[in-house]
């Protein structure tokens, strides 16, 4: 080699060097938050950190997913000099701190995370029912949230990461008022998702092919082998939806799921099915056509309550952002049965953003009224840190009320109903962020006898038009004539299930 190119050579490597090596201690700054509560004592929280290009920064040995981190209520951070942007959230019931910071020198943040509202003392305790986070995190996620039940999803088509570590104990308790269970299950096909919970062992879905066996296979062996484990309809707009409400064996459904993300919409419904966009356009038009099913469940007489989940973990979601506040009238020590108990009864909300403390008649949702009653009487409690331009009260599906909001943080409405008969209401709180679909919704009320609901003959062709659907797609899909012939049982059951329903309408 001449020594020219010997000198160039060199150079670069020295340079290579000198870039790869650790930045100096004089190259970095360390920037200190302490978050305290009201009381002064340190309070978990969540923490999004962004430097002057906008990129998000991470704290060392903190847990972390896209654009956060959470800590105990005190971290340090190792910075390179420069403008950084934080926000700094503990969930729907605090406040939400936000600032700018020039780092030069070492500098300490000391900030007070005051409560805007303190659900546990009026005896509601939240939930997400979608985790995707690793278990030995989820203690501090929660508290970073004041999240009060979580389900740790840890099986998951054919991941299984306690397979060879089956916990004695799944369900495990932070304090008081904080749990979360580690053997939380989806099943994620081309039917759409199913939610499992509360039971002592996985299924093996590890097999499954994208349409076979049908997941009401799965369904209908978790069901024999747990007869009390929950299962959720992740969103309403997958295509098994129809199958599943009629199967009977399903506990509740997301309508606050991970398509509603904190800053942004997935404004598609991805392989479930497609709303009509011109009627609801993106980005919040997903929002709506999830609404727009979970009202054609209520007006066929199924009493489904609504629930929420986050999917941190996969989605880009903080832990308890999409989250189901349940009624367990205790307010000393949460009760898990219970709260799943309070949950099946429907008293509950499921919020992104604002509470919404609703009763009718001083009763809480999932209460249900004669048919005889004609007015009925709504106490309102909305607190939000996004502005609410109007509250609406849906009956049957259908917008019968409309008040108008103001801009404080938190205000009170009355509002008198005359009701048109049977069926079910409920009161929703949208924002008006136009980025996602920001919004609180209360679980049903009922009018009338569940033994003879109203059915809407519009609402079960709705699901009859669906079943057809979904007919049509497994055909296409299945060329094995067995498993075709077997997932097809389940839809021909759906078929007889709605085809009654529609029979036996006793509304439009």
């Amino acid at each position: 080699m001449n020594r020219p190119l010997w000198l160039l050579c060199s150079l670069v490597l020295l340079l290579t060097i000198e870039h790869s090596l650790p930045a100096d201690d004089a190259a970095t700054v360390e920037l200190r938050f302490a978050v305290s509560d009201d009381a002064g004592q340190l309070v978990p929280c969540r923490i999004h950190l962004r430097d002057g290009d906008g990129e998000p920064v991470f704290a060392a040995g903190q847990p972390a997913w896209r654009d956060h981190f959470v800590c105990a209520g005190v971290v340090s951070i190792e910075l390179a000099p420069g403008s950084y942007q934080y926000e700094i959230e503990r969930g729907p019931e605090h406040q939400r701190i936000t600032g700018d910071v020039d780092v030069a020198d070492y500098q300490q943040i000391e900030i007070t995370l005051s409560r805007i509202a303190d659900m546990p003392a009026l005896e509601w305790y939240a939930g997400d029912m979608h985790i995707h986070r690793r278990p030995e995190e989820a203690p501090l996620l929660l508290l970073a949230e004041d999240l009060h039940v979580g389900q740790v999803i840890t099986w998951w088509n054919t991941q299984n990461l306690l397979a060879d570590i089956l916990p004695s104990d799944p369900l495990k308790l932070i304090d008081r008022t904080h749990s979360f269970h580690v053997l939380a299950g989806e099943d994620e096909r081309g039917g759409g998702a199913l939610l499992y919970f509360n039971m002592s062992m996985a299924i093996d879905i590890t097999q499954a092919e994208r349409e076979f066996p049908s997941s009401l296979a799965y369904l209908a062996e978790a069901k024999e082998a747990f007869p009390h484990c929950w299962v959720d309809i992740e969103k309403p707009f997958w295509w098994d939806v129809p199958l599943w409400l009629a199967s009977g064996q399903v506990d509740s459904i997301g309508i606050a799921n991970n398509h509603m993300c904190r800053l942004q919409m997935f404004e598609d419904e991805a392989w479930g099915r497609a709303r009509d966009t011109e009627r609801l356009p993106n980005p919040l038009g997903n929002g709506y056509w999830t609404q727009e099913i979970y009202y054609h469940i209520l007006n066929c007489g199924l009493r489904i309550p609504p629930s929420a989940g986050s999917a941190s973990g996969v989605l880009p979601n903080p832990v308890g952002y999409n989250r189901v506040y349940v009624h367990t009238r205790n307010s000393e020590q949460l009760d898990y049965e219970s709260w799943w108990d309070n949950l099946r009864a429907g008293r509950c909300f499921v919020t992104n953003g604002p509470l919404l403390i609703v009763t009718a008649n001083g009763e809480l949702p999932g209460h249900e009224f004669g048919d005889e009653l004609s007015t009925i009487s709504l106490d309102i409690n909305l607190v939000s840190l996004d502005h609410v331009p109007v509250i609406e009260v849906i009956q049957n599906g259908t917008v019968v009320d409309t008040i108008r909001c103001g801009e404080r943080l938190e205000q009170h409405f009355t509002a008198e109903i005359q009701l048109d008969g049977p069926g079910w209401l409920l009161v929703r709180a949208i924002t008006d962020n136009e980025e996602t679909f920001r919004f609180a919704s209360t679980g049903p009320f009922y009018v009338g006898s569940q033994d003879e609901p109203r059915i809407s003959g519009e609402s079960a062709q709705f699901f009859i038009d669906w079943s057809e659907e979904r007919r049509g797609a497994l055909e296409e899909a299945l060329d094995d004539e067995a498993q075709r012939s077997a997932v097809l049982e389940y839809v021909d059951s759906a078929e007889r299930f709605w085809a009654d329903l529609h029979d036996r309408a006793n509304a439009e």
